[in-house]
């Protein structure tokens, strides 16, 4: 399957999981869905969420492809291959983990680990219709991860379902302990922009679940988004500008790694400073409320011949990035598809309060209708 860019059979005899390849296995080139990694030398090691999964009993089946060098929302990869969306084959699958999310979808692995830094999890587990989950910035171990510095990306799985996707962060971060009960759970849905369909479903979801709920507004979360995006600009540029000159990046990313070049040091610190009013007007919100719930995507996904200019498409982004800049844990539930394409409900909890999202996120899959 065009999802897999080396098959392997390595470990135990638990659940099967795919790496995205952009996390070090052993004896694999590390290549991002980059011809310009092509020639990349073997890994020397295991990064360290993969150890931990091979120490739990995991069997790591394969690494799977991905949007190039992480830098794109479709997943659409011409040199690569791009993965089959399994449930919607007319719509791209989502990047930039999209290999980790359709190998889930498809049912070949029981898990899959992707990493997030703009939306990358929970972005095609929501055109894929899985379960992906963004931790707390810095609750996984990122040793041997691309890129190596960011102040935004998140390792975290992907499941088909909720029990799976809490093994497997038990497998991963260590620290991860048992989920608190629901007694005083209250549920902020948020107001921001969506297609109505999207917007019942996720208040439809909201309602079902039983847990008292209220609105909440936020006033920088458009500001946040685009804080993110400086961000990651920025932190891209510094961590793979220099394939650009190889001549072998996909003409959408080198665009975009062009592009982001020019971002400047003061663009850097006014995203920061909007990231902190950010951070702060979540954290006052999260004070009223156990979670956040919205939308992953505002839209449908676009489909596959749509979505050949992707510089036009970040925007799939909208919903999902600013949790990026603030570092809290984010989840994807997918809800039933309507109209022909996938939606997803996204929950938000206070940082470092992980056990506590994936408790919620189980009860309210639980009460999907």
């Amino acid at each position: 399957m065009s999802m897999f860019v080396k098959t392997l059979n390595l470990g135990g005899a638990g659940p099967a999981v795919a790496i995205k390849d952009s996390i070090d296995v052993a004896g694999v080139p590390t290549q991002a869905g980059s011809q310009a990694l092509a020639d990349a030398a073997p890994a020397a090691g295991h990064a360290e969420v993969v150890e931990r999964l091979l120490s739990a009993g995991y069997r790591i089946t394969g690494k799977v492809t991905m949007h190039e060098l992480a830098f794109g929302t479709t997943g659409i990869n011409a040199w690569a291959g791009t993965p089959v969306n399994p449930r919607f084959p007319d719509l791209v699958p989502g990047g930039s983990s999209s290999g980790s999310a359709a190998a889930v979808a498809a049912g070949v692995v029981d898990v899959a680990l992707g990493s997030d830094t703009g939306g990358s999890i929970r972005i095609p587990a929501a055109c894929c219709g899985v379960f992906g989950f963004k931790p707390s910035f810095g609750r996984v171990s990122r040793q041997g991860v691309m890129p190596a510095l960011t102040s935004l990306d998140c390792v975290g799985p992907f499941a088909a379902d909720m029990d799976s996707l809490i093994a497997c962060m038990r497998a991963i971060d260590p620290s991860f302990g048992a989920l608190p009960g629901l007694e005083e759970v209250s549920i902020g849905l948020l107001d921001v922009p969506a297609v109505a369909e999207i917007r019942q479903a996720v208040a439809g979801a909201v309602a079902g679940s039983g847990l008292p709920a209220g609105t909440v507004r936020f006033a920088h979360f458009d500001a946040a988004y685009q804080a993110g995006l400086v961000i990651i600009n920025a932190e891209t540029w510094a961590a793979c500008g220099h394939l650009v000159e190889t001549g072998k990046v996909g003409a959408d990313v080198a665009q975009r790694l062009v592009a982001a070049s020019r971002t400047t040091s003061a663009d850097v610190d006014a995203a920061n400073a909007v990231r902190d009013a950010f951070t702060a007007e979540v954290d006052a919100a999260l004070e009223g409320f156990s979670v956040l719930a919205l939308p992953t995507m505002a839209d449908a996904p676009p489909s596959l011949d749509q979505a050949a200019d992707t510089s036009r498409l970040v925007s799939m982004t909208s919903l999902v990035r600013p949790f990026n800049l603030s570092g809290h844990p984010a989840i994807a539930i997918p809800l039933p598809a309507r109209s022909g394409f996938p939606v997803s409900l996204q929950l938000v909890a206070a940082r470092g309060h992980d056990e506590l999202l994936c408790a919620v996120a189980r009860h309210v899959a639980s009460r999907l209708q």
